[in-house]
C-alpha cells in the first residue's frame, strides 16, 4: 500500500463511491459521487470497478503528494493537472513517484473531478459506503470533507507497461430532462412557465440542493404536503416559490410540493453545470426515461472495454 496526503484540499473536496442503499427507510440519505460517469471513467482507466471510492475534486481545485508509487486518473469537470511543474493530460493515468506533487487546477467548464487510484482507497464502509456526507457525519476514512494534511492509504502503482487512457464524447448541451411530479398538479398552469423558462443555479447551491434562480413558480394549493419521500434529482418549489433540485446528501422526506424530477442519465450533467450558466428543462415520460436509464447503465458497464494503451508507460 502507498500514502497520498492532501497537502491542499480546496472546497467540496471529498471521498465518495456510488453511494449507500437500502437505508433510506431510515433516514439514511445515499450521498455518493455527483457525476457518476465521471467516477466511473476515471475508476475503468485505472483498473477499478466502477464505484470504487475515489476523491471528488471540488471546483477550486487540489493539491496532493505521494508517499510511494501511485497510480491515478483524473477526470470530470476539465482542469490544469500538474506532476511537479509537467503538464499531464486527463482522462489518462500517470504514475506518481515517491515524493510527487499532483496539483489539480481550477474547474474550468464544470464543477466536479474525479480523482481514481489504482487499488483505490482503504477505509471502513459505513453502511457498506465509504461516501462521506459531512452533514451526518458519515463516511470513511474521515467522516467529513477532506483538509490539508489528511493521510489516505491507497493501493500501491503496479507494473504496467504503458498508461491507459479513455475518450469520452463531449456532454452535449441540450435542456435538462425531466419526468413532471409526483405532485405537477399542485401547479397548474405554473407546469408550463417552468419549462418554458431559462434557470440557473445560485451561487448558494451545495451537495444537498441546487438553488435555481428564476421567475417564480407559483402553487396552486398552496405549499406545505404531508412530508413524503424524495430521490436525487427531485425537484421541490419552496414558499417562496423558488424551485430546489435535491442532490445526494438531500434529505430522504420533504414537505414541499416537487413539480419534476430530473431524469438518472442527466443527473450527473446538471450536478457538473456551472453557477450562473443558463439552460432549460425538457419534460419527457417515464417510460422515456427509464429507457435512458438503462443506456446509461449500459454506458458505464462499456467503459472498460473503451480503455485503451498509450505509447508510453509515462505521460509525456
Amino acid at each position: 500500500m502507498s500514502v497520498l496526503t492532501i497537502v491542499s484540499a480546496g472546497i467540496a473536496t471529498s471521498v465518495q463511491d456510488a453511494g449507500r442503499f437500502g437505508m433510506q427507510r431510515y433516514g439514511l440519505v445515499p450521498s455518493g459521487a455527483m457525476d457518476r460517469l465521471s467516477l466511473a471513467a476515471a475508476n475503468a482507466i485505472v483498473g477499478n470497478r466502477p464505484f470504487s471510492p475515489a476523491i471528488e475534486i471540488g471546483p477550486q481545485g487540489a493539491v496532493l503528494a505521494a508517499d510511494g508509487p501511485i497510480r491515478v486518473a483524473v477526470t470530470g469537470a476539465m482542469r490544469a493537472v500538474d506532476v511537479n511543474g509537467h503538464g499531464k493530460r486527463m482522462y489518462r493515468s500517470l504514475t506518481l513517484d515517491q515524493g510527487e506533487r499532483l496539483t489539480l487546477g481550477v474547474a474550468r467548464d464544470g464543477v466536479f473531478g474525479y480523482l481514481a487510484i489504482e487499488g483505490a482507497i482503504a477505509g471502513k464502509p459505513v453502511f457498506d459506503s465509504l461516501s462521506v456526507n459531512a452533514r451526518a457525519g458519515l463516511g470513511s476514512p474521515y467522516p467529513r470533507a477532506l483538509r490539508n494534511g489528511d493521510r489516505l492509504t491507497v493501493g500501491a502503482a503496479g507494473n504496467w507497461p504503458s498508461e491507459r487512457a479513455l475518450v469520452l464524447p463531449a456532454a452535449k448541451q441540450d435542456p435538462v430532462r425531466v419526468v413532471l411530479g409526483p405532485q405537477d398538479d399542485e401547479f397548474g398552469d405554473a407546469c408550463t412557465a417552468f419549462l418554458e423558462s431559462e434557470w440557473r443555479i445560485s451561487s448558494s447551491s451545495d451537495r444537498m440542493g441546487y438553488r435555481l434562480e428564476g421567475p417564480k413558480i407559483d402553487h396552486a394549493h398552496g405549499y406545505n404536503i404531508v412530508s413524503d419521500g424524495t430521490v436525487d434529482g427531485s425537484i421541490q418549489v419552496s414558499g417562496n416559490g423558488k424551485p430546489i433540485v435535491l442532490m445526494k446528501d438531500r434529505g430522504t422526506t420533504g414537505g414541499y410540493p416537487k413539480i419534476a424530477t430530473v431524469i438518472t442519465a442527466d443527473f450527473g450533467r446538471l450536478a457538473q453545470m456551472r453557477f450562473g450558466r443558463p439552460f432549460h428543462f425538457a419534460a419527457i415520460s417515464v417510460e422515456e426515461a427509464q429507457t435512458l436509464a438503462r443506456a446509461f447503465q449500459k454506458r458505464i458497464a462499456a467503459l472498460p472495454g473503451m480503455v485503451h494503451d498509450v505509447a508510453s508507460a509515462k505521460d509525456k
